[in-house]
C-alpha cells in the first residue's frame, strides 16, 4: 500500500488528506498536525472575536473525527515533525507524551503553512501583547478581552488584519491607535484609494501614526505602554500584525530549495526540488499568471486549490496550477477593499511600461437610491495593451466587481479587449458603464 504523509493540517493538507482518499481509497494517507486544530476557517476570526458570545471553535470547519471515521484519514493531532529524511523517505518528531515517532512516505507533502511575525525588540513578549495568525491565536485574544478590562488596543501594522481588527475592537467599544514605520497606510494601494480608507478610519475614532517607528513596549502602571521616537502610547493590550513568514524551517533544514521570502520553491505540480516532496499553502511559492514569475502570496484559495492539485499528482493524475493573480479583499467598517494584479510600480519592475488611471464612480445607477462611491484604479501596459493589475475601494460593488479584472488578468487580456466585455447592468447594481470598464477606457486614453 501506497504511503502518503502530510505535515499540516489546515487548508491544503486537509484538502489534499480528503481529495486523496476519494481518488485512491486504498491510499494510506497520514496528517501529522503539531496543534490540536485542524481544518478551520483563519479569515472568520476578525468577525468571531467581535462577537464575544460566539465560540471561536465556531470557525472549525470538520472535526478530527470526521476525517477519521469517515474518511479513513489518520489524523493525529500534538505531533510535532522535527526532521524529513529525503534519502530514507521518513519524517521524525515527537509526541505529546514525549516519545519520539517516525513515519514512512512514498510522497510527502509539507503544508506547514505561516506563521505571524513579531519583532526582536523588548516588551513584544509580555502578556498581552498578541498576534492573530492561528485558531490558537483567536482563542487566546478572546479569553483575554474576557478575562481583562480592555479600554484601549495598539496594533502594531496596517494591512489586512490590522484594518479588521481595528473595526473588529471599535465594534466592542475599544480605543484603537494603529502605528507602523513606514510613511503609507498600505503600501500598495494608489494613494487616492488609500486615502479614502485613511478617511474612514478616522471617521471612526482609529488614530493612526504611520512613519513611526516602536522601540519597544513596556508595564506601566498595570498597562502597557508602546514606546515610540516622538510618543508613548499607553494601552491595555497591543496586537501584533506586521506580517507573516512562511514555516519553510523543516524544508530548508532537508536540503530543499527555497525561494522568495524563504517560502518553498514547487513547480507547477507543486513539487519542490525532490521529487517525491510536495508543498501547497502559506509555506509555499507561487507563478505570477502575469509576470510569469515566482511570488509569494499567501490566500486560502490557492492553499485549497493546492492541496486538491497535489492530491491529484500524487494519484497519479498530472495537473499543473497555472497561478495567482495576487486577488485579495478585505473590510474595513463599511469599506470593501479590493485588488488584483500588478501597482504600477510592480509592473515597472517586472519590465513593463506601465500607464494607469485611477476613476471616481457609483456602485448604483446615477439616480438609483442608496448609490455610493466607488473607486477605481487600473494599470495596463504601453508596449502590449495588456491590462495588469486593479484596485477598488467602495462601500458597496469592490468585493465581487473585483473578480471581473482578476478573470482578465488569468485570460492575459488586453485593455482594449475587457473595454469591450459584456459586463451585466441593472440599476441597483451599477452605473450602464460598469465602473471598471470606465477605468478601461479612461486608460485607453493614456496607452
Amino acid at each position: 500500500m501506497k504511503k502518503f504523509v502530510i505535515i499540516g493540517a489546515d487548508a491544503a493538507g486537509m484538502s489534499a488528506a480528503s481529495r486523496a482518499k476519494r481518488n485512491a481509497p486504498g491510499l494510506e494517507v497520514t496528517v501529522l498536525e503539531k496543534t490540536t486544530d485542524v481544518s478551520y476557517s483563519a479569515c472568520g476570526m476578525p468577525y468571531n472575536i467581535a462577537e464575544p458570545g460566539r465560540d471561536i471553535d465556531d470557525l472549525v470547519v470538520r472535526q478530527a473525527a470526521v476525517f477519521r471515521e469517515k474518511q479513513g484519514i489518520d489524523l493525529l493531532t500534538g505531533r510535532l515533525v522535527e526532521r524529513i529524511d529525503p534519502q530514507g523517505k521518513c519524517v521524525r518528531g515527537t509526541a505529546p507524551d514525549g516519545r519520539e515517532f517516525e513515519f514512512p512516505y512514498d510522497s510527502l507533502l509539507i503544508a506547514t503553512g505561516a506563521r505571524a511575525v513579531k519583532p526582536a525588540l523588548p516588551g513584544f513578549n509580555l502578556p498581552g501583547v498578541m498576534v492573530l495568525k492561528s485558531l490558537a491565536d483567536g482563542r487566546l485574544i478572546k479569553q483575554f478581552l474576557r478575562s481583562n478590562p480592555v479600554r484601549k488596543v495598539v496594533i502594531a501594522g496596517m494591512g489586512y488584519i490590522a484594518l479588521e481588527m481595528a473595526e473588529t475592537f471599535r465594534s466592542l467599544g475599544i480605543e484603537v491607535d494603529l502605528v507602523k514605520p513606514r510613511p503609507r497606510l498600505l503600501p500598495w494601494m494608489e494613494e487616492t484609494l488609500s486615502g479614502v480608507v485613511r478617511k474612514t478610519l478616522e471617521q471612526h475614532g482609529v488614530g493612526l501614526y504611520p512613519g513611526t517607528e516602536i522601540d519597544g513596549i513596556e508595564r506601566a502602571g498595570g498597562r502597557l505602554r508602546v514606546t515610540c521616537p516622538d510618543i508613548a502610547l499607553d494601552c491595555d493590550m497591543v496586537l501584533v500584525a506586521i506580517g507573516i513568514k512562511p514555516e519553510s524551517e523543516l524544508a530548508a533544514a532537508c536540503g530543499l530549495s527555497l525561494s522568495v521570502d524563504d517560502s518553498i520553491a514547487v513547480d507547477l505540480r507543486l513539487k519542490t526540488s525532490d521529487p517525491s516532496v510536495y508543498a501547497a499553502g502559506d509555506c509555499a511559492d507561487a507563478y505570477h499568471v502575469v509576470t510569469g514569475e515566482k511570488t509569494w502570496i499567501p490566500l486560502a484559495l490557492r492553499a485549497n486549490r493546492a492541496g486538491w492539485a497535489v492530491a491529484d499528482n500524487v494519484c497519479g493524475r498530472d495537473i499543473e496550477l497555472p497561478g495567482v493573480a495576487g486577488t485579495a479583499v478585505f473590510r474595513t467598517f463599511d469599506l470593501e477593499v479590493a485588488r488584483t494584479g500588478l501597482t504600477a510600480d510592480e509592473a515597472a519592475a517586472a519590465g513593463f511600461d506601465p500607464a494607469q488611471v485611477v476613476i471616481e464612480s457609483r456602485s448604483r445607477a446615477h439616480a438609483h437610491p442608496g448609490s455610493s462611491p466607488i473607486w477605481v484604479y487600473m494599470v495596463g501596459d504601453r508596449k502590449t495593451g495588456l491590462l495588469l493589475g486593479a484596485q477598488m475601494v467602495g462601500s458597496e460593488g469592490a468585493a465581487h466587481r473585483i473578480n471581473a479584472p482578476a478573470v482578465a488578468l488569468h485570460s492575459r487580456m488586453t485593455v482594449s479587449e475587457y473595454s469591450q466585455t459584456d459586463l451585466s447592468y441593472a440599476p441597483p447594481f451599477g452605473p450602464t458603464w460598469d465602473p471598471t470598464l470606465t477605468a478601461a477606457n479612461q486608460l485607453l486614453k493614456l496607452m
